[in-house]
């Protein structure tokens, strides 16, 4: 056979004999030579490709161009004897593999090799291999593509490089994620509550140790700097409480916390031993934040956040988020504060409406009242006791609807009226006044709910006491006796005062025996969202029966301290007689 070469732009074909014979690709008729040319030139890599004998029967621009030969120049060649080292290169693989696929029935991809170019110089490559299909006209035929390992390795490290960049962003948009949770929990924990000291105790629960092994707060209070939370990743490293401590001062970090309160930003600090066991020697701090907690120009104290000496120290990121926490866990106190002020003066207001009780000669007399814990309002409780013309003594309590100005407005005109009604007629039964006030109800202009029950104590010429009573809708009164028995005053049942201004109402009378205890009671001891009213009652029961030995005044607190609802008003007034003898 005597081969010629056909060229053409981008690809070196050889054909042989009469008919010629080439390779044929799947194409339409007469656009196999340009589709050739076209994947020949923008392949990318160098093709060449073998008949059974491993001569080279066709190659492209890029093949030529990678193994240094002009074009044209490599058809007709020995592949196997021409491009294969006589030895190993480069600790790489002699390229025989790829060139004994020649003729071969498998693909082989990927694998490393060596070929050597014209000059006589060794190229690394990347290759892979693939039988020549039939209608090629070259049956055993291979092709080969090639890529410089260096081009190949420039893609997979640009690859490699890109994954990386991917990872760390996920990694960093994870984290961030992550602080954002964290972050909401904790501005959570801090909102939930309306009380300082659960507040700040949540706070250093929450940061260590997600975010320092120690922390501590310290707030100013009426131009005070108290410690008053801390925590620490190793529960026995410190005192339970600051309250249960006095440890010296640490001089690095009370003069961060004195920068801090004099307007300064986030202190920075790695402390020296102090020879004493103050909070950083004891926690073996090693790197220190002190935080402003600020709000607007106020600064309400310092955060201080440590890590220990064996520690990762505190880098920039970490002390962003903490001078976050620290903007958050300021808006958390400042509300607590003013909510603070505000049920402060609730109470303050509240007191003043109610009334300073009496001295009755032979009977002691006690009142208590609780305000609703997550309520900075004054209430619709009331009581009140006065004595009547005679020697008799009116005992009244009362319950407003409502939490607002509003309501303290209705309950003092209510309790002002039925005073009135009460001294004006002292004669009158409790029944027959608490009628008087329904039908002078109907005349006011907000004639809101509310209950009542009105009280008389009549003293006896032998020193015995008798009451009588009525009732509007309200929780029975109790009766303690001297040996601890509890009973319940009830009777017909009454509507709530206003309902039916026409109707009589009962009055129910009974002795007051020597060392017994009358106690009447707001609903907000006996009722509350996790029991029902008739548990409560029970409790009553049992509560007062136990305490029958306190000082009068210590038990209505008591009473009010361990029943009820914290979300509602508690009221209470009692009336002891002594016991015989006393």
């Amino acid at each position: 056979m005597n081969p010629t070469s056909a060229q053409a732009p981008g690809l070196s074909v050889m054909r042989e004999g009469e008919p010629p014979r080439e390779i044929r690709l799947a194409a339409p008729a007469g656009t196999g030579d340009a589709l050739l040319r076209s994947l020949g030139a923008a392949a990318g890599a160098g093709i060449y490709a073998v008949d059974a004998g491993g001569r080279v029967i066709a190659a492209n621009a890029w093949a030529e161009r990678l193994l240094g030969y002009a074009p044209g120049a490599l058809l007709g060649l020995d592949a196997d004897h021409v491009l294969k080292p006589r030895v190993d290169t480069d600790g790489l693989p002699e390229s025989s593999t790829a060139l004994e696929q020649a003729g071969g029935h498998h693909r082989v991809n990927d694998d490393r090799a060596v070929v050597v170019r014209a000059d006589g110089t060794t190229l690394p490559v990347w290759w892979s291999a693939a039988p020549l299909p039939p209608e090629s006209g070259y049956p055993g035929g291979t092709v080969v593509v090639l890529n410089e390992i260096s081009e190949r390795r420039e893609r997979v490290e640009a690859r490699a490089d890109r994954y990386a960049r991917s990872e760390v962003r996920r990694e960093q948009v994870e984290s961030e994620l992550a602080d954002t949770a964290w972050l909401s929990e904790l501005t959570l924990a801090m909102t939930t509550t309306l009380d300082t000291e659960e507040a700040v105790w949540r706070l250093v629960r929450q940061l260590v140790p997600r975010l320092a092994d120690t922390a501590a707060i310290d707030l100013a209070e009426k131009d005070v700097l108290r410690c008053v939370a801390w925590a620490h990743h190793l529960p026995d490293a410190l005192p339970a409480s600051p309250d249960e401590a006095e440890l010296p001062d640490h001089a690095e970090h009370r003069a961060a916390i004195a920068k801090v309160l004099k307007g300064g930003t986030t202190q920075r600090f790695r402390p020296t031993a102090s020879g004493r066991p103050d909070l950083l020697s004891l926690t073996d701090a090693g790197d220190v934040l002190v935080v402003p907690l600020r709000l607007r120009s106020t600064t309400l104290g310092a955060l201080t956040l440590a890590r220990t000496g064996t520690g990762t120290p505190f880098d920039e990121p970490d002390q962003e988020l903490a001078e976050e926490v620290a903007r958050r866990a300021s808006l958390g106190l400042d509300n607590t504060r003013l909510h603070a002020a505000q049920a402060a003066i609730a109470e303050t207001l509240q007191q003043a409406l109610l009334t300073d009780l009496p001295q009755v000669p032979g009977i002691e007399l006690a009142a208590h009242y609780r305000p609703a814990l997550a309520a900075a309002e004054v209430g619709g409780d009331w009581y009140d006791a006065f004595p009547l013309p005679g020697g008799d003594t009116m005992l009244v309590i009362g319950d407003v609807t409502g939490h607002d100005i509003q309501a303290a407005a209705r309950m003092s005109e209510l309790r002002n009226m039925l005073r009135a009604l009460a001294v004006d007629r002292p004669e009158e039964t409790p029944g027959e006044i608490l009628r008087r006030l329904d039908t002078a109800q109907a005349r006011l202009t907000h004639a809101d709910s509310a209950t009542a029950i009105l009280v008389r104590l009549h003293p006896g010429p032998d020193g015995s006491w008798q009451l009588s009573w009525s009732i509007a809708g309200h929780p029975p009164p109790l009766l303690l006796a001297c040996d601890g028995g509890t009973e319940f005053l009830t009777g017909p049942h009454a509507p709530l005062l206003g309902a039916r201004p026409t109707m009589e109402r009962p009055t129910q009378r009974a002795d007051l025996p020597a060392g017994s205890t009358l106690l009447l009671y707001t609903d907000g001891l006996v009722e509350s969202r996790s029991q029902s009213i008739d548990t409560g009652m029970a409790s009553l029961r049992q509560r007062l029966a136990d305490h029958r030995a306190m000082p009068l005044r210590k038990l209505c607190a008591a009473l009010a301290r361990e029943l009820g609802d914290t979300r509602d008003d508690i009221t209470l007034i009692a009336a002891r007689v002594p016991p015989p003898g006393a």
